[in-house]
């Protein structure tokens, strides 16, 4: 039992419980929307004031098209909104997240491995660095330059005599 109501308030099942009322909800707000507003919009332009009555028949069997129309609708407004009130804002936050972790971090100029812009030592290969404090590279001055890593060298090999 202590399995199951530790399956319950895991905060994936909670968090997607939450999502489904607040679909719903949106959903009969949208529903709404499309029955009071749109629709009779719709109707005062084509004189329709309602699409559910639309049907025509085919030997006896009835197509209601009208019910369609409306589903449609709803359809269509719902996707409309989600893109322009969930998915354009969502892309535009990812968008200045994505810019302001570029402005944050830069590469190692040794190793090429991503560090802190104000960074003066990379934390991979603890080669000294020049902070970049505004996104732009610091002024290197002769001091710096004699404290840096030297460069390394790789052992010749001498003929043997």
């Amino acid at each position: 039992m202590a399995g199951f109501r530790k399956f319950l308030v895991r905060s994936n099942l909670v968090d997607l419980s939450v999502a489904v009322v607040v679909g719903v909800a949106f959903s009969n707000v949208v529903q709404a929307l499309i029955k009071d507003l749109i629709t009779p919009l719709i109707a005062a332009l084509g004189g329709k004031p309602d699409f559910s009555n639309l049907v025509f028949s085919v030997n006896k069997s009835h197509f209601r098209y009208g019910d369609f129309i409306n589903v449609f609708l709803y359809f269509l407004i719902i996707a409309t909104v989600i893109y322009y009130f969930v998915v354009v804002p969502a892309n535009r936050i990812s968008l200045i997240a994505t810019r302001n972790t570029a402005a944050a971090e830069r590469p190692c100029p040794e190793c090429l491995s991503d560090i802190p812009a104000a960074a003066t030592r990379c934390r991979f290969c603890t080669a000294i660095v020049e902070p970049h404090l505004t996104g732009q590279q610091a002024p290197a001055s002769a001091a710096d330059a004699s404290r840096r890593r030297p460069a390394l060298r790789r052992p010749t090999s001498h003929p043997r005599s």
